[in-house]
C-alpha cells in the first residue's frame, strides 16, 4: 500500500433541509484514504454513511446541500468543481458500485450497450469496436463466463449476482483510482455476497485502487478492509484498523455492534445480544453524545456535552468521555 494521501475529508457537514426541519446527515466528518488503501465505513441505517459517499461523487439529491467542510482528491478541491468538471471526473477517476442491480441497470438497454457507453463517455476516441472488446475484458474480469454472448443480453436475462458482476465491470471500466462500493451486497443471497466481496478484494489487489467500502455488516470489513470507520448519527464515533476494531474496540456503539454479530462458534445458548433503545431523531439531535441515551455506560456528562476525541494508539481513536475519563484518570496516576 503506497502511503501517499488520496483522499482528505475534513470536517464536512451535509444538511438536508426538509419542511420538518434540517436534518445533520453527516455532522463534521474528518479522514484520509491513501493510495491503495481499502476503508471500511460501518453504521446503522441513517448513520450517514451513503450520504458521505454521494457528496465525494457529487451526487447529492435535493433538498441535501455540503454546508460545511473540504474534499480533496488529489490535492484538487472537488467541492470546487463545476459540473462538467465533475462528470469528467465521475467514472474516470472515481466511480461507484451502488445498492441495488436490479434498479442500477437500464433495462431496455444491452449489457454491452451499457458498458460500452460508460467507456466511451469517457474515452471519447476509441472506437466502437474497440469499446466492445474492453467490455467483453472487463466482464472476464469479473468472472462472467462466454462474455461475447453476455454483451448481447438484457439486464433482466441476467441473476441478480450477475447484474451485480456487471455493476462492478462498468465501474472499472476506466480503470479508477478509487471506488466506492455502497453496500454492493444488500440484495443478493449470501453465497453470492461472498462471491462479490472476494471478487472486489482480488480486483483491489490487481489493480492496486484504493477503495471505501460501506456496510452495515462488520463480518464484511474483517476480510476487505485495512482500516475501519465507525458512524454513528452522522458522526464518527471510532476509527482504527481491522484488527484494533474487533480485538481492541474502545467505543460503546462498536461493542454493541460486535456484540450483535452472529458468531460461527458460538454455544447454542449464547444469545446475540441487541442494542437497546431506539435510533436517534436525526432531526433532534441531543446536545451531548448521540448514542447517549442508547448507551449502557452514560454518564451525565455524556448527555450534556459531545465527548472529545481521545487517541488510543497511533492508528486508533474514538469519541466518547468514558475514554477521556480513564485517559485522565491514567495521567493523573501518572503524575
Amino acid at each position: 500500500m503506497d502511503n501517499t494521501k488520496l483522499l482528505d475529508i475534513d470536517d464536512l457537514k451535509v444538511s438536508f433541509f426538509t419542511p420538518a426541519g434540517e436534518v445533520k446527515a453527516v455532522n463534521g466528518i474528518s479522514y484520509t484514504l491513501n493510495k491503495g488503501q481499502v476503508i471500511g465505513i460501518v453504521g446503522e441505517s441513517g448513520s450517514g454513511k451513503s450520504v458521505e459517499a454521494y457528496s465525494i461523487i457529487g451526487l447529492l439529491q435535493s433538498p441535501g446541500k455540503v454546508t460545511g467542510g473540504k474534499i480533496t482528491f488529489n490535492g484538487e478541491d472537488l467541492l470546487s468543481y463545476s459540473e462538467e468538471q465533475m462528470e469528467q471526473f465521475r467514472g474516470n477517476k472515481v466511480s461507484m458500485i451502488f445498492q441495488n442491480p436490479m434498479t442500477c441497470l437500464n433495462p431496455v438497454y444491452t449489457v454491452g450497450n451499457q458498458l460500452t457507453e460508460a467507456y466511451r463517455c469517457h474515452r471519447k476516441e476509441v472506437k466502437k469496436e474497440d469499446a466492445i472488446k474492453q467490455a467483453v475484458k472487463m466482464l472476464e474480469l469479473v468472472g462472467i463466463n462466454n462474455p461475447e454472448r453476455r454483451i448481447k443480453q438484457y439486464p433482466h436475462e441476467l441473476s441478480g449476482g450477475m447484474r451485480q458482476r456487471v455493476m462492478i465491470a462498468m465501474a472499472l471500466i476506466c480503470s479508477p483510482q478509487l471506488l466506492i462500493a455502497d453496500e454492493p451486497t444488500t440484495a443478493l443471497d449470501v453465497t453470492i455476497q461472498a462471491q462479490i466481496i472476494e471478487l472486489i478484494k482480488q480486483i483491489q489487489e490487481k489493480t492496486g485502487m484504493a477503495v471505501i467500502f460501506i456496510t452495515h455488516n462488520l463480518g464484511v470489513v474483517a476480510d476487505i478492509c485495512d482500516k475501519v470507520i465507525v458512524m454513528y448519527a452522522g458522526k464518527i464515533v471510532e476509527s482504527a484498523s481491522v484488527e484494533d476494531i474487533f480485538y481492541n474496540p474502545k467505543h460503546p456503539y462498536t461493542l454493541g455492534l460486535l456484540r450483535s454479530m452472529p458468531k460461527v462458534n458460538a454455544l447454542d445458548y449464547e444469545r446475540l445480544i441487541p442494542i437497546e433503545g431506539t435510533p436517534v431523531d436525526m432531526l433532534n439531535l441531543p446536545s451531548g453524545c448521540a448514542f447517549g441515551p442508547r448507551c449502557e455506560k452514560c454518564m451525565k456528562i455524556c448527555l450534556r456535552q459531545a465527548p472529545p476525541k481521545v487517541v488510543i494508539s497511533e492508528d486508533h481513536e474514538a469519541y466518547c468521555w468514558l475514554l477521556a475519563k480513564e485517559a485522565y484518570e491514567e495521567e493523573k496516576n501518572n503524575d
